[in-house]
C-alpha cells in the first residue's frame, strides 16, 4: 500500500498549540458480509472492542457504522447492559449517543463481559483498556495483562489482534504476543496476526479525529501489518499509513505525546521569565508563533490527563537516560508550587486565607480527575493553611468533596480572599464579582480570563501574565 504523509497546510492561529485538520468525507460504500474475513477490500467481518470506555466505546460505534458486526467486552456489567439497551455510558462525547443507537438499532452492536467468546466468534480483537501508571512512576499492566489473559483462549485460525491502548517500546511484540501465541498453541504472524495501532484521540472530538487524523498501523510483522492496514482502511475515512514495525508505531505515539509534555514545560519555563523580566508570556507566543516553524504550546499550572503526564514515563521506564523528558515532567509538575508562592507573595501568606478553586477536572468539558492539577493544588493550598472551597460544573458535591475541598454553590456568597481557576471553562467568563466582597486576587491558571473586568483592588496574576489591579 502507497501511504502519503498528511498535510496539515497552514493554521490560522497558532496561538494555544492547535491545529485544526479538516475531517475526511466519508468515500466507503456498503460493504459487503463475509465470515471469515481475510481483509479483501469492500468487505466487513466481526470485531471484538475489549474495553468499551470513554475511547473504546466510541471505535465499536465507528466500526459498527461501517459495516462490521462489533462485540463491546467491558467487565462493569452496568457498561454492557447499556450498550445492549442501545444506550452510550460516556454522556460527554459528541454524536456518540446517537452512533450507538444507529449501530445497536442496527443489529451490529452488542456487549458482554465474556472476552475469550467474543475473540472466538471474532476476525479482530482491538484491546483498549489502559496502562496506567504504578506508585513507582512505571507501567502498570494489571488492566492490560487481564485483558490479553482474557481474550487469548478465543484467538484462532486467522485472528488479527491490536493493541490501541498506548505502550512501552517492545511491550507488543515482547510481552503480549508471547502470551497470545502460548495460550493459542498458534504461530504469531503466520497462523494469527497482532499489531499496534495508537489511538490519537481527544475526548470531544473523537469522530472528528477518526475522520481526520492519520491512523498509523505497525505489526510484528508484514503479514501482520498488512491484515491491520486492511482493517483499519475498510473502518476509517482517515489516512491509514503502514509503519516498518510494530516498535515504530509505538514509539510514535510516545514521541507524540512526550513532544507536547516538552513543548508546554518550554513554554512554562518562558513564562517563569516572562515574570522575571515583566512582559506579557501571551504576546511573546502569539508573536514567536507567527513564524511557521515555531509552535509553541501554552503555559498553565502543569498538564493532567490520561495521556501527556503518563507516556513520557514509559519512555524513561525504558530510557531513563532521556533527561529532556524527565526534566520536563519536572517542570510541569512543579508548575503548582509556582502558583502557590505567587499567591504567598501578593497576600502575605495563605494561612487562614479563604481559597475558591474552579475547575477540578484535568480539562475542561472533560468529566475526568485523572492526573487533574486541581488535586496537588488543593493539597498544597490546604498544607499551607488556606481553607479551600471549589466548583466545577461537571462535579457532584461529593465529587468535590472527595478531592478535599468543601463545595462552593455557583452565585452563592463567598468569603474567598483569592480565585484560582485551573481549567478554561467559559463559563468562569461570566463570575459576578458581587459574590465574592472579600476578593483581593485572581490567579488564572490559564490565562482565560486575562480580559476580564475586576473589581477596584482586585489584582489579577496569569501564568507568565502580569499581575494588574482591577480598575
Amino acid at each position: 500500500m502507497t501511504a502519503t504523509r498528511p498535510r496539515l497546510g497552514g493554521a490560522s492561529n497558532m496561538l494555544g498549540g492547535s491545529i485544526e485538520v479538516a475531517p475526511n468525507a466519508c468515500h466507503h460504500a456498503p460493504a459487503l458480509s463475509v465470515k471469515p474475513w481475510r481483509g479483501v477490500p469492500g468487505t466487513a467481518g466481526r470485531v471484538a472492542v475489549v474495553g468499551a470506555g470513554k475511547m473504546g466505546l466510541p471505535l465499536a460505534a465507528q466500526f459498527a457504522n461501517h459495516g462490521w458486526h462489533v462485540t463491546a467486552v467491558d467487565v462493569q456489567e452496568h457498561v454492557v447492559a447499556a450498550i445492549n439497551e442501545g444506550r452510550s455510558h460516556v454522556t460527554e462525547e459528541p454524536g456518540l449517543a446517537e452512533a450507538v443507537r444507529s449501530a445497536w438499532a442496527a443489529g451490529r452492536l452488542t456487549a458482554t463481559t465474556d472476552a475469550g467468546a467474543a475473540a472466538a466468534t471474532s476476525d479482530v480483537v482491538v484491546i483498549i483498556v489502559p496502562v496506567m501508571l504504578d506508585d513507582e512512576q512505571q507501567p502498570d499492566y494489571r488492566s492490560m495483562d487481564g485483558a490479553v489473559d482474557a481474550v487469548a483462549p478465543g484467538i484462532h485460525e486467522g485472528s488479527l489482534v491490536v493493541f490501541e491502548t498506548t505502550l512501552p517500546v517492545g511491550d507488543t511484540r515482547n510481552r503480549f504476543t508471547p502470551r497470545l501465541a502460548e495460550v493459542s498453541g498458534l504461530e504469531p504472524d503466520r497462523a494469527f496476526f497482532v499489531a499496534f495501532s495508537p489511538e490519537r484521540l481527544y475526548s470531544g472530538a473523537v469522530f472528528r479525529n477518526l475522520a481526520a487524523y492519520p491512523k498509523l498501523v505497525g505489526g510484528i510483522g508484514a503479514a501482520s501489518t498488512d491484515r491491520a492496514v486492511a482493517f483499519y482502511a475498510s473502518v476509517l475515512d482517515a489516512e491509514v499509513i503502514p509503519m516498518s514495525a510494530a516498535e515504530a508505531a509505538e514509539f510514535a505515539k510516545l514521541a507524540d505525546t512526550t513532544y507536547r509534555d516538552v513543548n508546554i514545560a518550554l513554554a512554562n519555563e518562558f513564562a517563569r521569565y516572562a515574570d522575571r523580566v515583566g512582559v506579557d508570556i501571551q504576546e511573546v507566543i502569539e508573536a514567536a508563533n507567527t513564524q511557521p516553524y515555531s509552535h509553541i504550546h501554552q503555559p498553565g499550572l502543569g498538564v493532567g490527563g490520561h495521556c501527556i503526564p503518563v507516556y513520557p514515563h514509559f519512555l524513561l521506564s525504558r530510557a531513563p537516560e532521556m533527561e529532556l523528558v524527565g526534566l520536563s515532567r519536572r517542570v510541569n509538575d512543579g508548575q503548582i508550587g509556582i502558583a502557590i508562592r505567587a499567591m504567598q507573595r501578593a497576600l502575605g501568606g495563605l494561612d487562614g486565607v479563604p481559597v475558591l478553586v474552579l475547575g477540578l477536572t484535568y480539562r475542561e468539558g472533560v468529566h475526568e480527575l485523572a492526573y487533574s492539577r486541581a488535586l496537588p493544588l488543593i493539597e498544597r493550598l490546604a498544607f499551607h493553611g488556606a481553607t479551600v472551597t471549589a466548583w466545577d460544573p461537571l462535579l457532584t458535591d461529593d465529587e468535590i468533596a472527595r478531592s478535599g475541598a468543601r463545595p462552593w454553590s455557583w452565585g452563592s456568597p463567598s468569603d474567598a480572599r483569592v480565585i484560582v481557576t485551573q481549567t478554561a471553562d467559559a463559563r468562569f467568563r461570566d463570575l459576578d464579582f458581587r459574590w465574592f466582597p472579600e476578593l483581593e486576587l485572581v490567579f488564572d491558571g490559564r490565562n482565560s480570563l486575562r480580559d476580564v473586568a475586576l473589581p477596584v483592588g482586585v489584582a489579577y496574576h496569569g501564568v507568565g501574565v502580569q499581575a494588574t489591579a482591577g480598575s
